[in-house]
């Protein structure tokens, strides 16, 4: 029988249900047996007659988990399936993609970044390691000096951006530590924040110079809540100064689309 344009087949939908219902019970029984990365899978667990299921299904069940990075396979002497270890740069590139049509605004960015930053500097307050702490003294030493050239003004905006990406890597609280990472990951993404980005603006960079040399104060003093409050500030000013430009480059598109339209 012929299936119509853009309808499934049964057969097909009721194999990929099953080939994630298989996915999800190895996934449960690495869970359970508290598997570590780099610990093989049992081989019994992959046998077909095991799982009750067909060697394509298992086959398949298989490729999911290796694809959502959880398991890896590797062939010859001492291969078989591994446990394996999701980066968090490479769940961050996937939800990225998730927005890749349909993006956040940059109001959606920031009023998460308005909520989550100043509880992420505060984190760290007082606890950081002295290797750390230089860390973020090196990210604000690429733009102590003046730019000069746009492309090198350009890497100054982005090393402001690793600053905050830094303080996330210090964070002990994993959640908070990859949701702000991810909405970092948005702005770079974004042709419009990397559009205002590399806008020539001296002032700009002075101010988020000023923020973050305070920050580092704070957060050496080991005072948490004077650390939410300077990047509460912070983030209010880049919002505002991020929605003003992103207006501004709106404006200038649809005047320059009416100029078009003149005689």
């Amino acid at each position: 029988m012929r299936i119509p344009e853009g309808a499934t087949d049964p057969q097909t939908r009721k194999r990929l249900r099953r080939t994630d219902m298989v996915a999800q019970q190895i996934r449960e029984q690495i869970v359970e047996a508290g598997l570590q990365p780099g610990n093989r899978v049992p081989n019994d667990w992959l046998m077909p007659e095991t799982v009750k299921v067909a060697r394509g299904t298992l086959r398949e069940a298989l490729k999911v988990l290796e694809y959502q990075g959880l398991i890896s396979t590797k062939s010859g002497p001492g291969g078989g399936v591994f446990v394996a270890s999701v980066e968090p740069g490479a769940a961050i590139r996937l939800l990225d993609n998730l927005f890749l049509f349909d993006p956040p605004s940059i109001a959606d960015i920031y009023a998460l970044r308005k909520q989550l930053e100043p509880e992420l500097a505060a984190s760290v307050a007082g606890r950081l390691s002295v290797t750390a702490f230089q860390v973020l003294q090196g990210c604000i030493r690429l733009y102590e000096d003046e730019p000069k050239t746009a492309e090198e003004e350009y890497a100054q905006r982005l090393a402001e951006l690793d600053f905050h990406e830094e303080l996330a890597r210090q964070c002990a609280n994993p959640l908070l530590a990859f949701t702000c990472s991810f909405l970092l990951s948005l702005l770079r993404d974004m042709t419009v924040c990397r559009s205002i980005y590399k806008e020539p603006n001296p002032a700009l960079r002075e101010t988020g110079l000023h923020y973050q040399v305070r920050l580092l104060r704070a957060i050496k003093a080991g005072d948490a809540e004077l650390c939410r409050t300077i990047m509460r500030d912070h983030m209010a000013d880049a919002e505002k100064y991020m929605l003003e430009r992103a207006a501004m480059r709106t404006r200038g598109a649809a005047g320059a689309q009416t100029g078009d339209l003149k005689p």
